[in-house]
């Protein structure tokens, strides 16, 4: 049995910090692994819709539509800063506000159209790391890989994130761990467009 590089590649990428590690980790922070699952299983989800899209041709028509390129960058920008200012302002509050909750799965599969990382990602794998095989397989096999790999990803994330909670034992504590979560969500709607 030969290993696919596809599998390193791919877990290095959605591994490595992005807005989805950094909202996961917040979210297993603030309201338990168990209440951040939902959010755990549309990212999973999501990306594995982006990457079977991507490898269907998706990810060309982006690269042959520049405009269509810039108006996902500035929605993926300007959503990851909106994102960026409800950690910030969470920061000045107790732990958690009355109605405050944690992502549906719905939201966490919307979210992934709009986020560049994992776009980036599919794209290179999508042309890096193709088996040849007919569209639909390609598509098939770069969605499994992205999916069952990141499942195990926001796992992690999410459980380090509930882990954090027994360093986070004073408003203060949590007003900066909220700031840094912020801090970091808001650096990375920069890297969109680079």
């Amino acid at each position: 049995m030969v290993f696919d590089p596809l599998y390193a590649f791919v877990f290095a990428g959605l591994f490595s910090p992005g807005p989805n590690v950094i909202l996961l980790t917040a979210s297993g922070a603030r309201f338990g692994f168990r209440r951040t699952l939902p959010h755990v299983l549309g990212v999973a989800a999501g990306v594995g819709v982006t990457s079977g899209l991507t490898a269907l041709g998706m990810g060309a028509l982006l690269l042959t539509l520049p405009g269509l390129t810039l108006g996902l960058k500035l929605a993926a920008a300007g959503w990851i800063l909106w994102m960026a200012w409800k950690l910030l302002t969470a920061a000045r509050a107790a732990r958690r506000e009355a109605g405050d909750k944690p992502w549906t799965f719905l939201q966490a599969v919307l979210f992934q159209w709009v986020n560049p990382k994992v776009w980036a990602i599919a794209l290179a794998a999508s042309v890096g790391y193709s088996a040849g095989l007919p569209p639909l397989q390609e598509a098939a096999r770069l969605a499994s890989a992205f999916s069952g790999i990141n499942l195990f990803v926001c796992l992690f994330w999410s459980f380090a994130g509930l882990l954090l909670t027994y360093l986070l034992t004073s408003d203060r504590a949590w007003s900066l761990f909220n700031g840094a979560m912020a801090a970091l969500l808001a650096g990375s709607a920069i890297m969109v467009f680079l």
